[in-house]
């Protein structure tokens, strides 16, 4: 499916202006930021879903840079609220769509790996980075966190809230599977101090998740969210997927009913990322497995968006919804998708602190031996995009669903690129991507369906060399 743009076909036909009045050196760049003007636009108003969370252009840093610039990075105080990131990169199984696997889990493994994370964690001590705002979130995530032992479970988030600057009211999320999440498991993690428990159900429907190589039965995964739930100690929230292989209408209404009849939380809706060289897609290939029909995901999306508007939930996010007891805040997810600071820990995991980005190495035992050599465990760095600050602004809004214009204006440079956006974000509103309301852009069900696509063609239209002319044409075509 190919996107169609009005401004290279007949005015009578979709509204735009004469294909002549189009300079052919603009009609296909404009063709790829375009919406269909037509039809459904929770099927087609793009002709791909790039589901992948927009990031933003990077210049990455030699490697004989990275001691002297993390020397500068660590002696300079955080400037902003921030989070911590701790990855934990075993897995028990390999589900079959997921394209994170990395470590097979051995229960040896579990006590050095949180013993090297602390080590790391320690050394960070006396340094001016742990200075400035305190951390709003802390988040245990993998890979699959929920397994390691309850012991390891417990010094590991403990030594941590005593090693990191964190706020009173700070969010800290335990990432993991319903799989080997025993009831100590639980009791441990809370003891210690987390206060959100996060879990990939994907789907409660069992013939689903056999398929996809979950182990646990829908009753286990209901009485394992029942105890949590129990407890009474944090929010409990979950993730279910859409569009999965033998996924109807039918039972994604009964995951969602569970949602609300278990008593959770929180729960984000994620769409079905086909990720190359998973095993999911190898079955898919092989024509083993038939996921649901790629026109299909809007509408599921959109049945699902009903279903919690239904129960009472609030959208807090473009996936993600909150249970009207509002334990549920999301702070990490949301932070670290507009541009927030974040310390890293573990191996693999990725951080950002004044404006440069890292990522630690990902090799558990070239981590830990680097470590224990007292060399920095780095693998890549990157210098953010000189206009970050305005990225930041424009992924908040969409990611909350609601672009501020007036926002977007405040930050410097904000003018000139909401002059030249707006006549993109007029054109989506006519395709019934947006609803225009004073100075907001509020999404539709439509353009919350599409704002990972619409976000990254945002970003792309800023940094496209012809945007000028394309908004005039674009600001011509909304006149006529």
């Amino acid at each position: 499916m190919t996107a169609v743009n009005p401004l290279s076909t007949p005015a009578r036909q979709h509204g735009g202006v004469p294909e002549a009045a189009t300079p052919p050196d603009l009609a296909e760049p404009l063709a790829g930021f375009m919406a269909r003007s037509s039809g459904d636009p929770l099927r087609s108003a793009f002709g791909d879903l790039r589901r992948a969370h927009p990031g933003s252009l990077a210049a990455p840093v030699p490697a004989e840079e990275f001691e002297n610039l993390w020397a500068a990075m660590s002696q300079s105080p955080r400037s902003s609220p921030g989070t911590a990131y701790v990855h934990v990169p075993f897995c028990e199984t390999h589900c079959l769509f997921c394209g994170f696997y990395k470590y097979h889990w051995r229960k040896r493994d579990g006590a050095p790996y949180v013993d090297s994370v602390l080590t790391q964690a320690r050394r960070l001590q006396g340094q001016p980075l742990l200075d400035g705002p305190p951390l709003r979130a802390l988040y245990l995530g993998g890979g699959t966190p929920t397994i390691l032992s309850a012991p390891d479970l417990h010094r590991l988030v403990s030594e941590l809230r005593g090693l990191l600057p964190l706020a009173p009211d700070c969010e800290i999320t335990l990432e993991g599977r319903i799989l080997a999440f025993t009831e100590d498991k639980m009791r441990a993690a809370f003891d210690a101090g987390v206060n959100r428990v996060s879990l990939g159900v994907q789907t409660f429907d069992e013939p689903i998740r056999r398929s996809l190589g979950r182990k646990a039965s829908k009753q286990a995964v209901i009485a394992t969210l029942e105890t949590l739930v129990a407890f009474d100690s944090g929010a409990i929230v979950i993730d279910l997927i859409y569009g999965l292989p033998g996924q109807t209408f039918e039972t994604w209404a009964e995951d969602l009913r569970l949602v609300e009849a278990i008593g959770l939380d929180g729960v984000d809706l994620y769409g079905l990322n086909l990720i190359p060289g998973t095993p999911l897609m190898t079955a898919i290939d092989k024509r083993k497995l038939d996921p649901v029909p790629r026109q299909d995901l809007g509408v599921f999306y959109a049945s699902g968006a009903e279903a919690m508007e239904q129960a009472g939930w609030e959208a807090i996010s473009t996936s993600h919804w909150r249970s009207p007891g509002l334990r549920e805040r999301s702070v990490y997810n949301y932070l670290s998708k507009t541009g927030a600071e974040c310390i890293a820990l573990g191996a693999g995991a990725g951080g950002a602190l004044g404006g440069v980005g890292y990522r630690l190495i990902p090799t558990v035992e070239a981590y830990a031996k680097q470590l224990d050599q007292g060399q920095l465990p780095i693998t890549s760095m990157f210098r953010a995009r000189q206009d970050a600050p305005l990225i930041n602004v424009i992924r908040a809004g969409m990611e909350r669903g609601r672009l501020d214009s007036t926002q977007v204006r405040a930050v410097p440079g904000g003018d000139a690129v909401m002059d030249d956006l707006e006549p993109l974000l007029a054109h989506w509103s006519r395709a019934g991507l947006l609803a225009p309301r004073q100075r907001f852009f509020d999404l539709t069900v439509a353009g919350r369906f599409w704002q990972v696509a619409m976000t990254q063609r945002i970003i792309g239209f800023l940094d496209h060399p012809q945007r000028r002319p394309m908004a005039a044409l674009l600001r011509e075509e909304g006149a006529k």
